[in-house]
């Protein structure tokens, strides 16, 4: 199977399935040890980092927003830095809808098609559309996805590699 840029609408949804199977193990964790579930939002590596709900935040966003932008669709808002366990859900449910929609068609053509986008207020890159889906997107998709891993196995949870590609490989 020759790889497009319509062949990231399949990945992502993988991500998000794991996502969502890693939230499903920090809740049933919390719940065992007779924690809140939705303080597993507030954990983190260390202070200087974002916490879990930023990381599953950004999985969820940049499947959605970077697939819109590639396609040539209305890119969606990012979720609220304040989402709960239940905007998570519905997050990732809207985003594996999003996906669903898209068609290849809609890729057609637009892997060299220039895209602007401003990450900060100093950086302002113009790169080939395929470029900023197929390596900004996807590093810092499964960066994020990592965090999420990581911060609920330094807290306990346990969860090993498998469960970080349970959305399929």
């Amino acid at each position: 199977m020759p790889i497009t840029m319509f062949s990231f609408v399949d990945l992502y949804d993988r991500t998000l399935n794991s996502l969502s199977h890693l939230i499903d193990k920090g809740v049933a964790f919390a719940t065992e040890q007779g924690i809140d579930p939705e303080s597993i939002l507030d954990w983190r590596l260390i202070d200087d980092m974002h916490p879990f709900r930023f990381q599953a935040e950004v999985v969820i966003s940049f499947a959605r927003q970077w697939t819109a932008r590639a396609a040539g669709s209305p890119v969606p808002d990012r979720l609220s830095d304040t989402v709960t366990l239940a905007d998570l859900r519905a997050g990732i449910a809207a985003a594996r809808a999003d996906l669903a929609a898209l068609t290849p068609e809609q890729f057609a053509g637009r892997d060299d098609e220039p895209m602007t986008i401003q990450i900060t207020d100093a950086m302002e890159p113009t790169l080939p559309t395929g470029q900023w889906l197929s390596v900004f997107a996807t590093t810092n998709i499964y960066f994020h996805l990592s965090m999420a891993y990581a911060i609920l196995r330094m807290r306990g949870v346990p969860i090993g590699k498998i469960d970080l590609f349970a959305g399929r490989l």
